[in-house]
């Protein structure tokens, strides 16, 4: 019988096929073993990820409030999630005067203009809305505290958490296109080789067209594919925070509406198994201490679903 051979569309930031065919093969029971020590991969249970990520960051902020120590975080963008933090604060009375919290990304207009955090689908308006304003006044940080790129400060966003001893944690997850923050692999704002894609920092990027349509599916879009919803552009930290932190959590546990369909599942297997380049940010994740979180959808087998149409 004769095969239909074809190769990947241009417009897929990383189209290597032999290593597409490598990664797709991984079987849920290879997903956690790595040639880095330091990286350490952990399946969980899908409910579990989401708890896992609000104690971790709980534990942080207390522990640093103990100690009586500065705590500096870079933070996605989980939305009503925070608010468990934030109840948890309230109910152990921790004083935050010690929490420096940085924002990830934000969106931007075609023009590079940042999203102000009066934006109602904006991030830094969600972290005040589901986290700070949840917090207790008395024991909220000072507003200067609370930091997300503007088009004031992108120019020294990176320097203002090198000055505070760079982020204690970076907390992140990948994107379709294996994006980290907004750092996306086919923007030409992030063009250049891995040593010096490694040392760019914060600035303002297009979105890839992948990454406009997964966001689409999210619920403050609509959840209904709508494209023209999505702003072209984002702020965005860069490799050389990331990088520059004392330490990293990765969590893959995206779905589509708690359903079996995962975007996420090959990208996982890309990023976590593939080679550490531009086309693949999260991948740079490999070579540093990082501890990873991947649910049991996001890891389960990539394999053909009779059952499944869409």
């Amino acid at each position: 019988m004769k095969t239909f051979q074809f190769s990947p569309s241009p417009c897929v930031p990383f189209h290597d096929v032999e290593v597409v065919r490598r990664v797709r093969q991984i079987r849920k029971s290879e997903m956690t073993k790595h040639w880095n020590p330091d990286f350490r991969i952990q399946i969980v249970p899908d409910a579990d990820v989401e708890f896992l990520w609000i104690a971790d960051m709980f534990h942080r902020i207390k522990s640093a409030a103990d100690e009586g120590r500065r705590l500096v975080m870079i933070l996605p963008n989980p939305w009503p999630s925070y608010a468990r933090v934030a109840y948890l604060i309230n109910c152990f009375r921790v004083d935050c005067r010690h929490v420096w919290t940085f924002n990830m990304d934000e969106y931007a207009n075609e023009s590079g203009e940042i999203a102000p955090e009066t934006w109602e689908l904006g991030f830094m308006y969600a972290l005040k809305r589901y986290f700070w304003r949840e917090v207790d006044p008395a024991l909220r940080p000072p507003e200067e505290q609370i930091q997300g790129p503007t088009n004031d400060n992108i120019d020294d966003y990176g320097k203002r958490i090198a000055d505070l001893g760079g982020a204690d944690i970076c907390y992140s997850g990948p994107g379709w296109t294996g994006h980290l923050a907004f750092i996306e692999p086919d923007a030409p704002e992030f063009s250049g080789t891995l040593e010096q894609w490694k040392e760019m920092g914060p600035r303002v990027c297009t979105l890839s067209p992948f990454t406009i349509a997964q966001n689409s599916l999210h619920g403050s879009f609509g959840a209904s594919g709508d494209l023209c919803a999505v702003p072209p552009k984002a702020a965005t930290i860069g490799p050389a925070e990331v990088i520059g932190a004392k330490h990293r959590i990765d969590l893959h546990a995206i779905s589509v509406g708690g359903s079996a369909v995962s975007w996420q599942r090959m990208v996982t297997r890309l990023v976590l198994h593939g080679p550490v380049t531009p086309r693949l940010p999260a991948s740079i994740l490999q070579t540093l201490r990082t501890d990873v979180w991947v649910s049991e959808s996001a890891a389960a087998d990539v394999e053909p679903r009779d059952d499944i149409g869409y």
